[in-house]
């Protein structure tokens, strides 16, 4: 005893700590999002890979996202010390208090963050270029990947624009058996997928009236 009522605590030994590589992407921003993140001992060791397919989501959505995964692993695994790398400036300067956080769609994941760190004994976090993140990187495509494994959508525009108007409510299932002739052998394909039981294109926006076939990707 050294005559204070509290002694301080004694500083966490480097091998408390582990780090926390994350990651998060969306394709379209909005659009189909994941992240990814691998949390390493001291010693460089994989003690976890984390990785989820989020639905349609921003960037900045991801990346909160992994963040958050990787603070509710350290927590329910008993590590109170975290070192977080992340290839997002905005949120490594948001959780350092350097950036205000405007955004509501991003202050509770914020907020949640915070929380989470304050039942941490240690918390850091740091950025680095994406040079510096691919392992975590990799693991935020595949899951986007995963999630994105849904449908290819043809589409044939010429066809559609020689046919009355389909009704707004119309289902596509219906505006496909609608067609009374097949459409012309040159058809585009643009990629997509079903979120909800909707269909979201990827890189192509259809114009009214354009009757669609769905298939399910072998891939």
């Amino acid at each position: 005893m050294n005559g204070n009522l509290f002694e301080p605590a004694a500083p966490a030994a480097a091998s408390d700590w582990v780090v926390a590589h994350c990651d998060g992407g969306s394709r379209g921003n909005p659009g189909p999002a994941g992240f990814g993140a691998i949390v390493e001992d001291a010693g460089g060791t994989a003690l976890v890979r984390l990785s989820e397919f989020l639905g349609i989501q921003t960037n900045n959505f991801a990346e909160y996202s992994g963040m958050l995964a990787v603070l509710r692993w350290a927590l329910d695994n008993g590590r109170k010390h975290v070192r977080v790398i992340s290839d997002s400036e905005l949120m490594v300067k948001q959780m350092q208090g350097k950036y205000k956080v405007s955004s509501p769609a991003i202050r509770p994941l914020w907020e949640e963050a915070k929380k989470m760190t304050r039942q941490l004994e240690g918390f850091e976090i740091r950025h680095t270029l994406r040079g510096g993140n691919k392992e975590a990187d990799r693991l935020a495509n595949e899951a986007m990947d995963r999630g994105m494994k849904g449908v290819k959508v043809e589409r044939a525009d010429a066809y559609a624009r020689s046919l009355p108007g389909p009704a707004p409510n119309m289902s596509l299932n219906t505006q496909a058996q609608a067609a009374s002739a097949p459409a012309p052998a040159a058809v585009e394909e643009v990629r997509g997928f079903v979120s909800g039981g909707v269909v979201r294109f990827l890189d192509a926006k259809l114009p009214d009236g354009c009757y669609v076939t769905i298939r399910r990707s072998r891939s």
